[in-house]
């Protein structure tokens, strides 16, 4: 009987073909989804303007009793409370163990944020990650504890929600328009599916997916996150319906559908669910609510719950920079969160002065005016502040880059809104957020500190998308506000104090009008800010650095070509160069490994925020983690060829041709000498007469990036290895260094086009015997492109590529022929890698890069 055609390759395959369709479809599948998102929002909307006024609803938020407001405070402390045990709970999954107050201090910031920004596993992550960090914690164990947090949310909305479909399924059975027994049943095999997993954490083991390992919790850890979860869940949706009228809607019904409004919320990527959450509970509820108690209590829960922990935290932070006396380092990373918090808080100030603006004071607010203020100083006052309002939409940008510029024109803006406030309305609310801003501001100036133009601030697509949907937003509140509101000629040129439609009508058309003109400069002239090059002092700061540590590579950052972005504490530092969107920076951070994190981290955060990519090239196995858990990817680019100096020596037969080699050099009359750094002055015209030689004859310019170039300033700082012939210096090549002799390793390599033919043998094997004496452990001889790539049948795309290339690419490098120079020398072969995002972006790097290395793209075709 003959076998079935199809092997049980095609079965190990399929979900690998299923995740190569989802990632082609990825567009389309998002595109479907906010489509389906839109209609839903849509539709909510349609049903609010039907169905009630914005009289109504603001009325209905000022008749909340004072007790109803209190509990919803209460419940949002009890959620918070329970989202830092998700965090204990979630450390102790990862092995690591802190102080209470450490990890309370740090979810309760990191919810703040991530709740009202959205993002969650970037802008809490980022918190944890810095605060986290310099309480002694790896890298890690933060990333195992974020991705347990995510996991746990995932699961505890998901089982609170099912049990909340058993428990009121008929409730839900008319928005779904299902069965309630449909629903009942799908809702207990949840709940059966989450006790499954419960037995598979209580045998323990690991579990795998596509290559990703994930360690089962013990039984105990894995109820205990449930019940937080669980706890989390509930509190929160209490904090809303104890806002809603009394007996309206079923607690148990109500948890069902704020879990689900939360979980679209999250699916539809928008800050905070913005809109969304708002949308799904007003199809939920619009027929057991009153539609304008609804949403004033909606209005009321953005406040308490997100509003109310964000400026508590944003307090936090400027208190612990202004903690005299203490500075250990979880003290100065939460401070330096400080810009972060300052931004999200200034973007949600801008929000709040533009939905201001389209919206009219009160009846008592227009009386006082009316009595007290000249009208054209209410017309101004309502105008200007409308226009504040946009312009920390686009501030709040600067802060998030720590410009200097941008907390000036933050605190200016934050004190005029503040002084506008009384004549525009008497706003009281306004004039406490917008105090809090100016005085968060004014505490945290020292955070602050790049120099940079605002104007010449390039603002990302997001960002601008970000910008342009709040004035859409607050153009649809608009035209909500004044429905009844007949928009004619004169309209406009009303000036009056119950004129509130003509003076928010104007106000609306300024600031589309700005948002406009600011959108289209930025995108039709995206040129990105420039970055500035070292100064002496900070190459003498990098100079400190590179002797202390091992790694001979990193003088390349004395070449003063690089821009250099140090640590916190001054005692590491990347260098890195851009073109185009790609920010690459060379090599491994500098300096002690444990601020390796924080300097990968703040490189991603700032290429992301500027519209570029970050990328890391020819980065070192060990610190790959480091890579991964920034979101990174990492490609293969060849191996880096190593010789231990230690057992060097030219004596036996696998040196022969070595010894051979030198012997014979020395009968052509060439002679080795090495002069120490700044030493090469008395003879620096014949290195550059060797140097212009040897440009000519290569036809090529200077390179730069990952090479040296000749310049007198660069190569006075660095030891200098010549060879002579009769006398006359033919060759020379500079030496990279460091103060703990634990690595050498060549940089600049020129020789005349006379000189004999063994020079470069004779000169490397000097070296090596040179740098051998001076008690120097290694020699690193550079990297060899597209070496050492795997050839197995299933290896990745990108290694059977470069395999490729390195076989039968000698028309456009002599990759075979480099490796096998280097072999004479018998070194150790360590693979080097590109740290960058996925899809394209690899490409796209390495193109961009070799336009860094050449200095230019002309010359990366010309030479």
């Amino acid at each position: 009987m003959s076998s079935p055609r199809f092997s049980s390759k095609w079965l190990l395959s399929a979900p690998e073909l299923l995740t190569a369709r989802l990632t082609r479809w990825r567009f389309w599948l998002r595109l479907g989804v906010g489509l389906l998102l839109f209609g839903l929002v849509a539709e909510a909307v349609l049903r609010v303007l039907n169905g009630f006024s914005y009289g109504a609803v603001m009325a209905a938020a000022k008749d909340t009793p004072a007790g109803d407001l209190l509990a919803a405070v209460a419940a949002t402390a009890l959620s918070f409370l329970a989202l830092t045990l998700y965090d204990r709970s979630a450390l102790q999954y990862a092995g690591a163990r802190l102080p209470y107050r450490v990890v309370a201090q740090t979810s309760f910031i990191a919810y703040a944020l991530s709740n009202t920004v959205g993002l969650g596993v970037f802008t809490g992550g980022a918190v944890r990650l810095r605060l986290y960090g310099a309480a002694g914690l790896e890298a890690g164990q933060i990333s195992r504890a974020i991705a347990f947090n995510a996991l746990g949310f995932t699961v505890g909305i998901a089982v609170v929600g099912a049990a909340a479909l058993v428990w009121g399924a008929e409730s839900v059975a008319s928005l779904l328009r299902a069965p309630p027994e449909l629903l009942r049943a799908a809702g207990l095999a949840s709940l059966l599916v989450t006790a499954a997993a419960l037995g598979a954490c209580r045998r323990g083991g690991r579990w795998s997916f596509r290559g990703w390992t994930f360690r089962l919790p013990s039984a105990s850890l894995a109820g205990q996150q449930l019940l937080i979860s669980a706890l989390d869940v509930v509190a929160a949706a209490a904090v809303l319906w104890v806002l809603l009228p009394a007996g309206s809607v079923g607690f148990p019904a109500f948890v069902g559908f704020y879990s689900l409004a939360i979980a679209v919320g999250v699916v539809s990527h928008v800050p905070g669910g913005l809109g969304v959450f708002e949308a799904v509970l007003l199809l939920a509820l619009g027929q057991q609510v009153p539609a304008d108690r609804l949403v004033g209590a909606l209005v009321l829960y953005r406040v308490i719950y997100h509003l109310l922990p964000l400026a508590l935290a944003l307090l936090l932070l400027v208190g612990s920079s202004w903690r005299r006396g203490v500075s250990t380092p979880l003290v100065r990373a939460a401070s330096a969160l400080a810009p972060l918090l300052l931004s999200a808080f200034t973007f949600v100030s801008g929000v709040v002065l533009l939905v201001s603006g389209a919206t009219p004071a009160t009846e008592d607010a227009t009386a006082h005016l009316r009595q007290f203020v000249p009208l054209p100083a209410v017309e101004a006052a309502h105008f200007l502040a409308s226009v504040i309002g946009l312009a920390l939409l686009f501030v709040a940008r600067g802060m998030l880059l720590r410009l200097d510029v941008a907390w000036w024109a933050g605190l200016v803006l934050a004190l005029a809104s503040l002084v506008l406030c009384l004549p525009k309305g008497i706003a009281v609310s306004e004039a406490v957020l917008l105090g809090l801003l100016a005085l968060s501001l004014a505490l945290s100036h020292r955070h602050f500190d790049r120099r940079a133009a605002l104007l010449s601030l390039a603002f990302s697509r997001g960002w601008l998308a970000a910008v342009l949907a709040v004035v859409a937003a607050v153009a649809a509140l608009l035209v909500f506000v004044y429905q009844d509101t007949a928009y004619v000629d004169t309209v406009w040129w009303r000036f009056e104090f119950d004129g509130h439609a003509p003076r928010s009508l104007r106000a609306m058309v300024a600031v589309a009008l700005l948002t406009l003109c600011v959108a289209l400069a930025h995108l039709l002239h995206r040129a990105p800010p420039a970055l500035p090059r070292p100064d002496a002092a900070e190459l003498a700061r990098a100079q400190a650095v590179v002797m202390a540590q091992d790694s001979a590579g990193a003088g390349l950052a004395l070449m003063g070509d690089k821009c250099l972005m140090f640590s916190e504490s001054g005692r590491a530092f990347l260098m890195f160069s851009r073109k185009g969107r790609s920010w690459v920076a060379l090599y491994d951070p500098v300096g002690p490994r444990e601020e390796w994190p924080e300097l990968v981290w703040r490189f991603v955060e700032l290429a992301g925020e500027s519209g570029g990519r970050a990328a890391f090239y020819q980065v070192r196995p060990q610190a790959l983690p480091v890579y991964l858990d920034a979101g990174l990817r990492v490609y293969k680019l060849g191996e880096c060829a190593t010789v231990e100096l230690a057992g060097f020596s030219l004596e036996g037969k696998r040196r022969a041709n070595l010894r051979h080699g030198v012997a014979r050099a020395q009968r052509d009359g060439l002679a080795f000498e090495w002069l120490p750094a700044g030493a090469a002055e008395a003879v620096f015209d014949a290195l550059q007469a060797v140097s212009d030689d040897w440009l000519g004859r290569q036809d090529t310019a200077e390179k730069a990036f990952s090479l040296g170039a000749f310049s007198r300033e660069y190569v006075m700082r660095q030891p200098v290895a010549l060879v002579r012939h009769e006398g006359r210096i033919v060759a020379f090549a500079t030496m990279l260094v460091t103060g703990l002799s634990a690595e050498a390793a060549v940089d600049l390599m020129r020789q005349r086009g006379d000189a004999p033919k063994t020079t470069m043998d004779f000169l490397f094997t000097q070296i090596i015997l040179h740098l051998r004496e001076q008690g120097v452990a290694r020699f690193n001889l550079g990297m060899v492109p597209l070496s050492g790539m795997a050839s197995h049948r299933l290896a990745p795309r990108w290694q059977r590529l470069g395999r490729l290339l390195f076989n039968h690419g000698e028309n456009f490098y002599n990759f075979q022929g480099l490796r096998s120079f280097k072999e004479k020398f018998d070194p150790v072969w360590e693979p080097r890698y590109l740290a960058a995002p996925g899809g394209l972006s690899p490409l796209l790097v390495l193109s961009d890069t070799a336009a860094l290395i050449a200095g230019g793209w002309r010359r990366v075709i010309t030479k």
